[in-house]
């Protein structure tokens, strides 16, 4: 006969996992009788649940919302989750500012107190970096099942090279590459809302980021191995972005290109759209920017994002590129002139 702790904590759980509960079926899974499931409810009304009896023929319950936060159960793969995202959130990895990365941070303290050995060794085997990088219009997240999170990361938490099948993104029909990689995984990072594995590539001879929702990892795992040095000795987070900007490892997170021009709209209408580049005044309707991009006629159609005119400063590289856009632009025009007449 289960004891009245272990009773409640196993209503509490039940009445958690969706919104109504007749009785009577709380009655049979609690293999207990209607009248100790209305003494049991009441006794979590008195530790603060607000537990709500619902009318109808059966008559039921369900858990409200309260004006104060009461104890909460979570199943393992839950804690973990949880685990997980406070981590993420608070190393940066969300966007969210320096106050709920703060928040976040106690809030895993007190989350890793309370977990179990057997759920603190899985987290510690999930070492993760997160890179801060805003999702932008249009972005989405990219789903990863926790399993493979968990076997990525133990693969890196034991040095031991990782055997897996991949999906590249030219895979026809999301079919895997015809032969299973091999690679010594490094770091499991987040980057724009999706998990990467960045590690080498033992075939290719060569760093990789490899993109955690296509991964199918094999057992057993490969050998252990010594791990090396990123490229240009920089630390992941600044690869990571690096990689992504198409910038060179030694030149860091910069972007490859870097211009500046001066837009005739006032700050206030350039700084929510600057993204990661600098907005400066320079007069009551003009505003200096200078911006990033991974190649120059990309930087170029990214400040016409302004709809104003705009003067460029500089480099000649830049001036370049806008000259090569409207030619570009020109044509697109004039084909577009053949269709219509």
């Amino acid at each position: 006969m289960p004891t009245t702790s272990s009773r409640l904590l196993a209503l509490l759980s039940l009445l958690q996992s969706r919104r109504d509960w007749p009785g009577e079926v709380l009655a049979e899974r609690l293999e207990v009788s209607g009248r100790t499931v209305r003494r049991d409810v009441d006794r979590l009304r008195e530790l603060g649940y607000r537990i709500t009896a619902t009318k109808g023929p059966d008559g039921g319950y369900r858990l409200d919302a309260g004006s104060d936060l009461p104890p909460l159960l979570f199943d393992d793969d839950q804690a973990v989750a949880l685990a997980v995202a406070l981590q993420v959130v608070a190393q940066g990895g969300a966007g969210l500012g320096t106050a709920v990365g703060e928040a976040a941070l106690r809030a895993l303290v007190s989350v890793r107190q309370v977990l179990p050995g057997r759920l603190r060794h899985r987290l510690d085997a999930l070492p993760l970096e997160a890179v801060e990088a805003p999702l932008g219009d249009g972005a989405r997240r990219a789903a990863v099942d926790g399993a493979v999170l968990l076997a990525l990361g133990a693969a890196v938490h034991a040095r031991e090279v990782l055997r897996f099948d991949y999906v590249s993104s030219s895979g026809a029909g999301g079919e895997p590459d015809a032969a299973p990689r091999r690679a010594e995984p490094h770091h499991l990072v987040t980057w724009r809302g999706r998990w990467y594995l960045v590690g080498w590539d033992l075939e290719a001879a060569e760093w990789r980021t490899f993109r955690a929702d296509r991964i199918t990892p094999r057992v057993p795992n490969g050998p252990r191995f010594a791990p090396r040095d990123l490229p240009g000795g920089v630390d992941v987070a600044t690869y990571v972005v690096g990689r992504f900007r198409g910038s060179a490892p030694e030149a860091g997170a910069g972007w490859p290109c870097v211009g500046e021009v001066v837009v005739d709209l006032p700050v206030a209408e350039v700084s929510p759209f600057v993204g990661d580049g600098v907005a400066e005044a320079v007069g009551e309707r003009r505003t200096r920017v200078t911006q990033g991009a991974w190649s120059w006629p990309a930087l170029a159609a990214s400040l016409l994002r302004y709809d104003a005119d705009l003067e460029v400063v500089g480099p000649p590289e830049l001036v370049e590129a806008f000259r090569v856009l409207g030619e570009r632009c020109g044509r697109v025009a004039g084909q577009s002139r053949g269709r219509d007449e």
